[in-house]
Formats: structure tokens, sequence, C-alpha cells
């Protein structure tokens, strides 16, 4: 016989009533780069819900993670159909909220998400189906009507009254009563609607914008855009571009479908006529225009997120895709969490183990460490301790924040003695409030190694390098290594970057040397966003020096990965095979297994 339902409260996100199929799982999702905006399928290949179908169930997850992306697949999802009938998470998350929000007020569509905190939410293993009513979670041994495929409505919410719980300035009144024109009125009713969901009392100026919602991910990503010009958006701020989904001066001489071509560069364009900057690259921190220790930005992408609070010591939140534009088109922000002091204190120690009696770290260290303390700590903000005698370059950092930003929602680490806020870590520590702590094992590094490195057998098709863009040191550093040599005729080496870099390579020399050993270069779009024919139909394995693309790559292409340092990559390239070595630092804990281990 069926048992009875059980009740649980929470907070509503966004309101609506919706039953399905419980897909209850406890590890953050990150929808972009893991749930196929098309189909709804997890192409996450690392995580539990691996070829599990959103669509219809009711979604039980602790939170997003990963990409600001994840909003715009969100909308999506919900635009064509394939979404969850409902969203249950055991913490607030921005990003998937923001999806669901734009997909209101753009296509009235929408579907309710509902918070419970993490103890109720551990309480949902097991159960079968479950039904949303606003506040209220219902679970049932069996569907309570025919759940099994998921249904329901969700409330659009028309435009917040005048009254509201945060302060207005009269330019804010004067941008919501459409003073300013439709584009800023729109705008800024999504800014205010997620300022009250954040619990934002006032709001407050942005000196510059870095927006990530020029991927394309579907047709609603383009249509967005598009309405937004139709209304007349014009940015208030500095406002530079993320890199875009396609090459954008090459995509057909590279073999791109015009089917993706097409519709991703004009959404390129579109916001450039938004009055964007044409910059195109993942790492806006290589650019003249990077800011300041305590700048107010709003940054979207989230390795370029992490990068700019955790080594700039500006101050961003990792902001949606959709709200980023909302944002330059306003010029105001929701006063939250790392904008304040108080919000960007460290909530967990992690201690290293003694790097002294390790042979000489690598590269590919720096991505790991970030890729395992990132799935350590989740939502919450690091204090790193034992790296400060490493004396980590800034590659090694952008390196470490990529593949941190993969597997933590959290957007700031700090890095005792080296990063700026760290330098003293007495001060990101709150006295007199003990914090968590956790010691890190070299045998734990690899387990995530192994994690990371999903090919198994030696060959290698494609060497991925620029994920996120390289700079002008990476690119001195590898032009070093592939001096006087030539790739495998067999092997596509790429390099994704952004123009200004490109070109700053170029009158270095360093250019003529990598094409010389026959590497490919591809600007204005990402690893993330590349597939074939850049990777060939018939390439059967990839390799990569980032922690983040070796994360993402076997959902996004459908290859296993090789991960190594970028050494090791340069060899790999001449060969055309991986050496499965682990690197010398990693090699003592290989040695420490047990037989049943190894």
């Amino acid at each position: 016989m069926p048992g009875k339902p059980t009740s649980l409260t929470g907070r509503s996100l966004v309101a609506g009533a919706a039953e399905g199929a419980l897909l209850f799982t406890d590890v953050g999702l990150s929808f972009w780069g893991g749930v196929d905006a098309l189909s709804g399928e997890v192409i996450d290949r690392h995580h539990p819900l691996s070829g599990e179908h959103l669509a219809n169930c009711v979604l039980a997850i602790p939170s997003g993670r990963g990409s600001c992306t994840g909003s715009s697949v969100m909308m999506e999802l919900i635009s064509n159909g394939h979404a969850p009938a409902a969203l249950v998470l055991a913490e607030a998350d921005e990003i998937l909220t923001l999806g669901v929000l734009v997909a209101q007020t753009l296509f009235e569509r929408s579907l309710p998400v509902l918070c419970i905190g993490r103890e109720a939410f551990a309480a949902l293993r097991g159960q079968a189906f479950a039904r949303v009513d606003d506040t209220r979670l219902t679970l049932f041994d069996q569907p309570s009507t025919d759940a099994s495929q998921g249904h329901g409505t969700a409330v659009f919410e028309p435009e917040p009254a005048d009254a509201t719980s945060v302060e207005l300035t009269t330019h804010d009144q004067q941008l919501l009563a459409g003073e300013h024109g439709k584009a800023a009125r729109v705008a800024m009713h999504i800014v205010l609607r997620m300022a009250q969901l954040q619990g934002a009392k006032s709001l407050m100026d942005v000196t510059q914008a870095h927006i990530d919602g020029c991927i394309y991910t579907g047709p609603a990503s383009l249509r967005f855009a598009q309405q937004l010009v139709q209304w007349g958006a014009k940015v208030r701020v500095p406002t530079t571009l993320n890199s875009i989904s396609v090459d954008q001066r090459r995509w057909r001489e590279l073999g791109i479908d015009p089917a993706l071509g097409e519709p991703a560069s004009a959404l390129g364009d579109a916001y450039m006529a938004m009055g964007a900057q044409m910059s195109f690259t993942c790492a806006p921190y290589l650019l003249d225009s990077a800011p300041k220790v305590g700048e107010q930005i709003v940054w979207a992408e989230s390795n370029a997120v992490v990068y700019a609070n955790s080594v700039l010591g500006a101050r961003t939140l990792k902001y949606p895709d959709y709200l980023d534009i909302c944002i330059a088109l306003t010029g105001r922000a929701p006063l939250i969490g790392c904008h304040l002091d108080a919000q960007r204190k460290a909530q967990l120690l992690i201690k290293l183990p003694d790097l002294d009696e390790l042979d000489e770290l690598d590269d590919a260290f720096y991505p790991l460490l970030g890729y395992h303390i990132g799935a350590l700590a989740g939502r919450r903000i690091p204090l790193v301790l034992g790296l400060a005698q490493a004396k980590p370059t800034l590659d090694d950092l952008k390196a470490f924040g990529a593949a941190f930003a993969t597997t933590s929602a959290a957007p700031l680490f700090h890095i005792a003695g080296v990063t700026p806020e760290a330098l003293d870590p007495a001060l990101v520590l709150e006295p007199g409030n003990p914090i968590p702590g956790i010691n890190i094992r070299l045998k734990d590094l690899l387990l995530s190694w192994r994690e990371l490195n999903s090919a198994r057998d030696n060959q290698v098709d494609v060497v991925s390098l620029g994920n996120p863009h390289f700079s002008l040191s990476e690119f001195a550093h590898l032009a070093r290594l592939c001096a006087g040599r030539h790739k495998h005729p067999d092997v596509v080496v790429a390099i994704t970057c952004g123009r200004a870099v490109l070109e700053q390579a170029r009158n270095a020399g360093h250019i003529a040397v990598l094409e010389a050993f026959g590497v490919t270069l591809v600007t204005d779009t990402c690893w993330c966003m590349l597939g074939e024919p850049v990777i060939p139909p018939a390439a059967r394995t990839l390799m990569t020096n980032s922690g983040k693309y070796a994360h993402y790559a076997p959902g996004l292409v459908g290859r296993p990965v090789h991960f190594a340092s970028l050494s090791e990559c340069v060899e790999s390239a001449c060969s055309a095979k991986a050496s499965g070595r682990l690197p010398t630092w990693l090699q003592p804990a290989a040695t420490l297994e047990s037989p049943a281990h190894v």
C-alpha cells in the first residue's frame, strides 16, 4: 500500500505548481556544459545524473555550480519544452532562478523553483514522486495523478509594484517607470526581481560589465538579445564581451555549419549594437580595462568572476547570463554578496601537504588543485594554506581559478600569502568565528587526476589549449617548447585566444614559431564552444592542460581526455601518443596505494 504523503515547506523563489517523478542528486549541477540545451539530457559525464533527461521531472539538486551560462540553458529548455516540471534546491541559486525569470519576462513561460534548506533536502533521497505548490513540497510513493509524465503551471509575475523591499533612488524609479526606454525598464525589472530574491536592501553603481550571455545556446538566446536591441537597449557602463560560439571572422573558413555560425555571429552583433566592445574573450582580466582592487563591477563567465574577485581583488558576484546585460543597461546592481566586505571572508580552511617534500611542481598542479578544492568547497569561500612558498604565477592562478569555478559555486577563493586580500590571512578570517578545515592529501589529488584523465588508451588526436584564453606569457612558454619542432601530421593542435592577446603574441614573434610547429589559432570563441570540424570527426581522443576543459569535454564533444602539463601536451602533439606518466610530484601517491587500489 502507498505510504502517507510527506509535506515540507520552503522559500518559493518562483511561484507555481507542478508535479512529476522526483530526480534527486546531492551533487550540484552546471546546466551549461552539464545539460544539453536542446534535449534536456544531462551530459556531464562526471555527474551522478549523467544520461538522465530532465524534461517533466521534479529536479532536486543542492544548487547549481560551474558556468554562469546555466541561466541561458535553463531559458532554452523552458522555451523548447525540455525543462524540468519544477526545480527544488537545498540552497538558493541565482543562476538557475534567473533563467526562469527571463523566460517569464520574454516568453511568459516558467516553472516553480523552491528552496527548502539542506536538512530538508537530505530527506528527499529515495523518494519517488513530488509536487510543488508555491512554498510546499509534497512527496509521494506513487503519482497523485499522472506525475510520472510531469505537468504543472507556473505563475507569471507582473512587474513589481512601487512598494518594494529594495531602496530605490529617483533614477532607479525613472528606469523602472520606463522614462529611459523599454529595454532599460525591462532590465531594471529583472535587476529588482533578483535583488528582492537575494535579500538586497539597496542597489549600487558599477564601473564596468563583462557579458557572458553572448554565448549562443539556441534560438531563445538570440531572441532575447535581438528583442533588447529592438527596444533600444544601450549599455550605461563600459562593457566587454565574453567568447562567442564561433570565430566571427573565420567560422566559414573553419568549416562551421551555417546553422550555428550565422545565429552565433548575429548574437555577437546584437550585443555590440547595444554598445558593448568587440573583445570576445573569456579572459577579460588580460585586457587593459581589467579592474583594480576594490572596484565594483558586474562580470559573468565563471573563470573571469573568480579571477576578478580572487586575484585582482575587484568585487563581483558570479552573475548569471542575462542579469549581466540587465545591469550593464541600468548601471545598477544589487548590493549583496561579495560586493560587501563581510561576505568576502573565508568559510573553509584548506591545508595542503608540504610541497617542499615533493619533486618540482609543473603547471598541471594548479588546475588539478583548483578542481579538487572547488569540489570540496561547494558554495563556501576557501582559504588555502601552504602555497605561498611555491609562488604561483598569474597563469597558475588563472588555471587554478578556472578549474575551481568548474566544480564550485563560490565566486571567490583566498590563498594565504598570495592573493591580495589574504597576504595576511588573518584579514579574511572572522575573529572569534572558527571555520571548518580540511587537510588535502596527495592521494586525494591522485583521485581527481584520474577523474580528469578519462581516456583509456594512449592515442592523441587533438591537443586543446587556451581554456581559458591563452595569455601572452603562455604563448611565450609554448613557443619555447615548440621551437625547431613540428607536430605529428595526424594531430590537430589548436589554441583559442582573444584578438588583443593574439596581436601581442604576433608582435612578440611567438606566432611565427607556433605556426611553423603547425598550430591552428582560433579567436573569439573558446574550447567549450568548439566542436567538429575543428575537432575532426574521426578524432577519438583529446589532450589538454586545462582542468576546466578536461571536465567538460567528454560531455560537450563526446571524446575522452588526457589531462597533463603543457610540456606533456607538446610531446604528445609530436608523437600522437600520451605517455600515461604521472607527474613526478604525484608519483609518491601511487606508490602509497595498496594493491587493491592500483
